[in-house]
């Protein structure tokens, strides 16, 4: 091969090196998400300019753990339109997503992904790797699984400690019962989730008057913002219910950890631990 042909083949590998990385840049899908829990699992794996738009959940504080991160991020208020206009590749839907829209994709041909509340952990890991591989990166998804699974351990009890009772409790009396993700966090943490001893099964409401009956030993009680006085400390702050303050710990547990994983479990990890802390002591 003379100099000639050497430099015009390197010069040819070099073109084709550069196209190739064009084309797979191009080939990396634009994503829209419509809900606050894919949201956050979509920021933590995709590049910022495949995000074509969040939820706009997600720069609510009091349903997303990226509201501020999400103010850099367009957002939809889930309309067809608004959907359609942003020529997406992909659009990640959940089960309450607006059925028009989701029926409108569906005639247009654009491919979406729908993803239901995990109840599990292991369900979770399955939605943060279908959208890590939908956005084409799934290294990013076992990175994020990995994340939560070191904050579950920082935040899991002795071997030796004691299981603490407790329930979640949010505005209204609504309460996380067994086979919710909550549930498991709960129990990752060395919690024992009473919600079935007032006969709830996944989801529902607890009274007062049971409450009262048979308190738990922690109270997870939703906080409206930070520093506010979390729901259960209105309640219970009645002289009438003066009595149950010594048998039970009241600790903040935002609302807007009930229903997501992926990166809220970082939170709920930590927020679980504080609260055994608080019953417990730094021993726990």
């Amino acid at each position: 091969m003379t100099g000639l042909t050497r430099r015009a083949a390197v010069g040819a590998g070099l073109a084709t090196g550069l196209l190739s990385g064009v084309a797979s840049a191009r080939v990396l899908p634009r994503v829209v998400s419509l809900n606050p829990c894919l949201d956050a699992v979509l920021v933590n794996v995709a590049d910022r300019g495949q995000v074509a738009a969040l939820s706009h959940y997600a720069r609510d504080p009091q349903q997303s753990s990226i509201a501020r991160i999400a103010l850099d991020y367009p957002i939809t208020y889930e309309s067809a339109e608004e959907v359609i206009a942003l020529r997406p590749d992909v659009v990640l839907t959940a089960a309450h997503s607006s059925p028009a829209t989701r029926a409108a994709l569906k005639r247009l041909g654009i491919r979406t992904e729908l993803f239901k509340v995990p109840n599990s952990w292991v369900e979770n890991q399955e939605q943060i790797r279908r959208i890590a591989a939908a956005v084409g990166h799934a290294e990013r998804g076992e990175a994020l699984i990995a994340r939560v699974e070191a904050a579950m351990a920082r935040g899991a009890p002795r071997p030796s400690a004691r299981p603490i009772t407790a329930l979640v409790f949010q505005p209204n009396g609504f309460a996380a019962g067994h086979g919710t993700l909550v549930d498991e966090m709960m129990r990752r943490a060395g919690f024992v989730n009473v919600a079935r001893r007032y006969g709830l099964k996944k989801w529902g409401n607890v009274s007062l008057e049971r409450l009262l009956d048979d308190p738990p030993e922690v109270l997870l009680a939703g906080q409206a913002a930070p520093n506010a006085p979390t729901f259960a400390e209105k309640i219970l702050s009645h002289p009438a219910l003066a009595s149950i303050s010594s048998r039970m710990t009241r600790a903040v547990f935002p609302e807007r950890l009930l229903y997501c994983g992926g990166p809220s479990l970082v939170d709920t990890a930590a927020a679980l631990a504080a609260a055994r802390r608080q019953v417990l002591g730094a021993a726990a």
